[in-house]
């Protein structure tokens, strides 16, 4: 299995756990990270939320299946990695999150978003299009 496949099954995994979170807990979820607790008629938000994140979640899964992963849904999640990553560095700024509650998720976005780039860099001329 290639260094990408590997990634992409983490990914996929990381996000099927946010999905099911946001989506089926969302309460305790947000209490396990340090967040507040949101007020009942922002769940019906996250629950949508929680539909993409499982959505990402089911698409990896089908991208590390493949002995050639689509690279524009690997580049898709390295911007979306890129975004959270720079949320979390505002809001943290900004003093509205503290370090302990960023820091896990800011560390896992420069992970993804790093190790997709770097495995999926030496296959942009080489994918079919």
């Amino acid at each position: 299995m290639t260094r990408l496949r590997i990634v992409l099954w983490i990914v996929a995994v990381s996000q099927l756990i946010l999905g099911g979170l946001t989506l089926f807990a969302p309460a305790f979820f947000f209490e396990l990270i340090g967040l507040a607790t949101p007020p009942d008629d922002n769940r019906y938000i996250i629950g949508m939320l929680g539909a993409r994140f499982l959505a990402y979640g089911i698409g990896f899964v089908v991208l590390a299946r493949r002995t050639r992963p689509d690279l524009f849904w690997v580049w898709n999640m390295v911007a979306i990695q890129s975004v959270d990553l720079a949320l979390g560095a505002f809001y943290t700024a900004r003093g509205t999150l503290e370090l302990a509650t960023s820091a896990f998720p800011m560390v896992n976005a420069t992970l993804f978003a790093v190790l997709l780039a770097a495995f999926a860099w030496p296959m942009r001329n080489t994918t079919a299009r």
